[in-house]
């Protein structure tokens, strides 16, 4: 390409010349169509995901946005109601001044922790019905399924990355209201005898629980939705699945702990029975009179009668000298909701596997 260098004494072929260098010059010297804004505009605008990942975000990306909006509104609530309660508690003098005696200035705090533990018990559930069961059974009933395995990636990816996308957005959410949860009930777990560990409510929203739950009723309802391949049919099974795991895991959940059993010192038959003490927050199993002999007899023993005397005659006869009270502590929580959790993590790899063994040959 030539190149004007030649002085102008004329005005008008100063300008041509000036122009064509310029031109000529910017020409040769910058990338032809356009490739260095192409290139830029490829490496800022570069998407974060692609391929299979990025199909699966973009089919249910309404559902996990919801999910994720929900743990930031739901964790920034809490966070609200531990600050309310911890301002209580500075002013009211806690951990010096025992929170039995708060009476009803305390109540309108564990009111809030029933509210929110209500929604957080839920989650399992609503988890399992509204993502688990559609999450293939809408493919399968609408022809996407068959459109994708029509596709150069193979059935299995397809299912695995579904599978992985869904479960790490339930792992973090439920992971970070777990946390959120314990947090706020931390200042008051050890302290507070009305707010019962043991209960579903406690039990279920703080540690791996909530978070072992959730995988298997989601996972769960996808294995029903692939196998009923309807999208309404397979979320009314999997809202029974669901309840019915709850159901069974809350008789299950106390055989997780070991029962540690405090007995008095015997007393001679007919003699005052005093009842041995148990941390405040330990949860009671039974209560029970015991005989000289090392039988067990229940609390309604001799309570038919209808004098003092004629009790300690009772009780005299049943050679009751003294009683046991077997219970919990809550030292044991931590460790029953990792044993427990465990068992319902291997379920639910019991049916991923079985996801991937059987259930990809019908997602055609």
């Amino acid at each position: 390409m030539s190149t004007f260098t030649s002085p102008s004494t004329n005005g008008k072929n100063g300008t041509t010349n000036r122009t064509m260098n310029g031109t000529m010059n910017g020409t040769k010297n910058r990338p032809r169509h356009g490739a260095g804004n192409a290139s830029t505009t490829e490496a800022t605008r570069r998407p974060r995901l692609s391929g299979m990942t990025w199909l699966v975000w973009r089919q249910h990306r309404a559902a996990f946005w919801t999910i994720l909006a929900a743990t930031v509104l739901c964790t920034a609530w809490m966070a609200y109601q531990r600050g309310q309660m911890t301002d209580f508690l500075s002013a009211y003098g806690f951990p010096a001044k025992n929170l039995d005696d708060a009476g009803r200035r305390f109540d309108p705090y564990i009111g809030a922790f029933s509210t929110v533990t209500t929604g957080l018990t839920a989650i399992p559930v609503i988890l399992g019905v509204l993502l688990g069961a559609p999450l293939l059974a809408g493919d399968l009933e609408n022809g996407t399924a068959k459109l994708i395995a029509a596709q150069s990636v193979s059935r299995n990816r397809w299912l695995a990355t579904k599978l992985a996308l869904t479960g790490l957005v339930v792992v973090v959410s439920t992971v970070t209201l777990s946390a959120a949860f314990a947090w706020w009930w931390s200042p008051i777990k050890l302290h507070y005898v009305d707010t019962d560990w043991t209960s579903r409510e406690f039990f279920n929203t703080t540690g791996p629980v909530p978070v072992a739950l959730s995988l298997l009723c989601v996972f769960g309802g996808v294995l029903i939705g692939v196998v009923l391949r309807r999208t309404l049919v397979a979320m009314v099974v999997t809202l029974g699945f669901a309840v019915a795991l709850q159901t069974v895991w809350g008789y299950f959940k106390l055989s997780l702990g070991d029962i540690v059993t405090a007995t008095t010192k015997p007393v001679s038959p007919g003699s005052t029975i005093t009842f041995p003490s148990v941390p405040r927050t330990a949860h009671v199993v039974d209560v029970s009179y015991v005989s000289g002999s090392g039988k067990l007899f229940d609390l309604t023993t001799c309570t038919d009668t209808m004098s003092q005397a004629a009790t300690t005659s009772c009780m005299k006869k049943a050679d009751i000298v003294g009683a046991s009270i077997d219970y919990i502590p809550i030292s044991q929580m931590s460790g029953m909701q990792w044993f427990g959790a465990s068992i319902l993590f291997a379920l639910t790899a019991g049916v991923v596997v079985f996801l991937f063994v059987w259930g990809r040959k019908r997602l055609v």
